[in-house]
């Protein structure tokens, strides 16, 4: 059966508070998507729908880019993808009478949780300027609108084309097409608040910005160190790759400051077996305090040089570059430095080291506890180091392997989504369609919120995405997008970003990938690209949510013909009518994809080429993978101060929020929580229960405040708290980045706790037995 969404906002500072748990999947997660599904989509629709996720002739699941076995189960979702689409095929609709009903200043206030469960955006609407009330309009007219604003511009780089993960390469392809030809580099997307310092530290040192493994050397090593990451929330399929490691003999690290039920052990719901055992995953825990990675795999090279025999180095000799500056800066690491740079015992090291050592097939895998920190960038250079050293890049069984969050971000980037594009891209397409695109850079997210705060950027166009949920320093990039002259956005749900506007603002509303695709040319399908570089095909087959959608590509041609007219040189028309067309130009253009339109059209796609995986060559500027030297970085921690990280809660996929409980960790009806070590709570004389405001402290003075937050005692490294974002976003100062990648430092934030007041209790509301709700006067 069917729910209506809440009518008032749960109210997020009152959970229920448990043990947390130490185990992932299993019985209760089956039961959880099954009761989430239904309430979405009801009985039959979740059936026929769950059915075709991640499927050769289904659609691609539009949650995280975990790569799919060659052999896929009947079930091939987790829990959470199962989340994400039971939202995006939800039966509930946001139509034109829900804007009438729903000033933006009414909105404005609810919670991103509470938008998104309205349900589906049915009509392209409009927000005029000076008005409360979001209107509908034709699709015509709401191009004439973008089209009048950006001919109004001083320059085309006053304009910014932001991109979500979950665009298709398709649409994506088209999308930086336009804005090139338009006359701008001004592309940020989601990979600059993520994986940006993976590409820059991997680009310098085996010259591709990528994983160089495959899901079947996940199988074949002997030793798995996942560090930084949650799969267990963020990434549930890949727990399934892990399970099988374990069986074929490997060994996994897990390097985190906080202990994660996904990595302690696996109830895979797919076997009998897992359903009521489950299999133990992680051999060792290194808790490791925030930041310390950099000093860890240092502390490992310098120990590794001094064993006998365990550097490669006939592969060092013949493939690498910079050994010997690299070796004198890893001799110089010591003990007592990275004892207190990581929080972790010298025996616990050595443990480590011994598997390391009796490892022959390495792999290191990470996501965001490595990349969002102002070393950053040396951070994931040095674990590049750490495998060169006995040649693990380029055979089966090793590499690295930074796991990409969002379903299609690494596609995005290959069709050319990227502020600094290669020149032999912007070659690649001078010759295919015969325009000069712009060599200077753009954009990347944080100077395109300093753009719109400083008035040089006026038109923000997003495809995709929550862009104000998901950006750093909350306050400063609300007021930067109010500074607009227009806010556009490519969405299937409504979120907070469509209630932060410019001047004027538009929603348009587009298919999502469950949904049927039938241009004139006929039915279409696009394509995407998982986090190990396999593209295939998604073809969805419901009926959309209203026959007011565009597609995605339908929409970037429309914009495109009205906004560049007859000069255009590009045939946006031939485009929009047929997809085949767009991969045809994609296959002259980007390398790798030649032959484009045969290959994908193979079931479960193909791989795309990685010299350092493939060939053992690095493109890079020696020629080689090349070692790098930078001096060891880790946060300071002042006194009577945590160092706060940033994270999803299970019930959340990226600032998508699905519901208020975070299962593994104990955590019901509730996100204003921080999670505080025990040990540090009776240092900084903190209750558990207490009431807090979090404010964060950084070098430029300002004040950043979150208030109202419950502390949970938990067993976090000392000196480390954890907190959920996007509410702890405005905790993050925009300047705040990691060197060289410009990505937000969210995962490293210098906060004191304050004493804040207990909220009164409220009773419960009629339509949600047992929450207490918030009643707006619109309810």
């Amino acid at each position: 059966m069917v729910s209506e969404p809440p009518m008032g906002d749960p109210v997020q500072d009152a959970p229920r508070v448990g043990e947390p748990k130490h185990a992932a999947a299993g019985l209760p997660a089956v039961g959880h998507t099954l009761r989430m599904a239904q309430q979405q989509m009801g009985v039959r629709r979740t059936a026929l729908t769950l059915l075709r996720v991640n499927q050769k002739d289904g659609f691609d699941c539009p949650g995280c880019a975990w790569p799919e076995p060659d052999h896929r189960h009947r079930a091939e979702f987790c829990e959470n993808g199962a989340k994400a689409v039971a939202e995006e095929a939800t039966l509930r609709r946001v139509t034109p009478e829900f804007f009438a009903a729903h000033p933006v200043t009414d909105l404005a206030r609810r919670s991103g949780y509470w938008l998104g469960q309205q349900g589906r955006l049915t009509h392209p609407m409009y927000l005029p300027e000076g008005e409360d009330h979001y209107q509908p309009v034709s699709w015509e007219r709401a191009f004439s609108v973008i089209a009048e604003e950006i001919a109004a511009l001083g320059s085309p780089d006053e304009a910014v084309f932001y991109t979500s993960g979950r665009t298709s390469n398709e649409a994506a392809f088209l999308y930086q097409l336009f804005a090139r030809e338009l006359g701008t580099n001004n592309l940020p997307d989601c990979s600059n608040m993520c994986h940006e310092s993976s590409g820059s530290a991997l680009s310098e040192t085996i010259g591709i910005g990528k994983g160089s493994v495959l899901l079947e050397d996940l199988y074949q090593a002997d030793l798995i160190i996942v560090a930084g990451q949650n799969p267990g929330t963020n990434h549930p399929r890949m727990l399934s790759a892990l399970e099988k490691a374990k069986a074929n003999g490997a060994r996994i690290i897990s390097v985190n400051p906080l202990p994660e039920a996904g990595l302690e052990r696996f109830k895979n719901p797919q076997t009998p077996r897992g359903m009521l055992k489950g299999a133990a995953l992680t051999d060792l825990f290194l808790q490791i305090r925030i930041g310390g990675d950099q000093a860890l795999f240092r502390l490992l090279n310098k120990l590794v040089l001094e064993t006998e025999g365990a550097v490669d180095e006939a592969f060092v000799r013949d493939h690498t570059h910079g050994y010997e500056e690299f070796a004198e800066a890893a001799r110089a690491a010591d003990w007592d430095g990275t004892l207190a740079a990581t929080g972790l015992t010298r025996a616990e090291i050595e443990q480590a080291l011994a598997m390391v050592l009796a490892s022959r097939r390495t792999i290191v895998c990470w996501a965001m506890g490595l990349t969002q920190h102002k070393h950053a960038v040396p951070t994931i250079r040095e674990v590049v180091n750490f495998l060169l050293l006995r040649g693990n890049i380029g055979r089966p069984g090793a590499g690295v392997c930074p796991v990409r969050g969002h379903s299609n971000v690494q596609g995005d980037r290959t069709m050319g989504i990227f502020e600094r594009p290669a020149p032999a891209f912007l070659d690649a397409l001078e010759r295919e369609f015969g325009f000069t695109p712009p060599r200077e850079h753009g954009f990347d997210v944080v100077r395109a919120i300093r753009a719109l705060r400083d008035g040089e950027a006026k038109v923000f166009f997003a495809m995709g995405g929550n862009f104000v949920s998901a950006s750093p320093d909350t306050e400063v990039t609300e007021a930067a997008m109010r500074r607009a002259r227009l806010t556009v956005h490519v969405s299937t749900k409504l979120n907070r970003s469509h209630v932060v506007t410019g001047a004027r603002a538009l929603i348009l509303p587009t298919l999502g990938r469950t949904e049927r695709d039938v241009q004139a040319g006929g039915e279409q399908f696009v394509t995407v690209e998982d986090s190990m570089g396999m593209v295939h095909a998604s073809r969805g087959r419901l009926a959309p949510a209203s026959p007011h959608l565009k597609s995605e590509p339908a929409i970037v041609c429309a914009l495109a013909r009205r906004v560049l007219g007859a000069n255009s040189v590009v045939p946006w028309e031939e485009f929009e009518r047929d997809y085949t067309a767009v991969r045809d130009r994609i296959a002259r253009v980007v390398p790798g994809f030649e032959d484009f339109n045969a290959r994908v059209s193979r079931p479960g796609g193909f791989a795309l080429p990685h010299a350092p995986r493939d060939e053992r060559r690095f493109p890079t500027a020696t020629g080689k993978a090349n070692f790098t030297a930078a001096p060891v970085e880790y946060p300071e921690l002042p006194a009577g101060r945590l160092l706060l990280q940033t994270l999803r809660s299970h019930d959340q996929y990226n600032t998508t929020i699905y519901g208020l409980d975070d299962r593994y960790r104990g955590i019901t009806d509730g996100r204003r929580v921080v999670l505080v070590n025990p040990e540090d709570a009776r240092a900084l004389g903190v209750a558990d229960g207490a009431y807090v405001d979090l404010v964060s402290e950084w070098r430029d003075g300002v004040e950043r405040r979150a208030p109202g937050f419950r502390v949970v005692l938990y067993p976090t490294a000392r000196g480390c708290a954890a907190a959920y974002y996007p509410e702890t976003n405005v905790l993050v100062p925009l300047d705040a980045t990691a060197d060289t990648s410009n990505t937000p430092a969210s995962k490293s934030v210098v906060v004191r706790l304050e004493e804040a007041p207990r909220p009164a209790p409220e009773p419960p509301a009629p339509n949600r037995p047992g929450t207490r709700l918030e009643q707006s006067a619109t309810d």
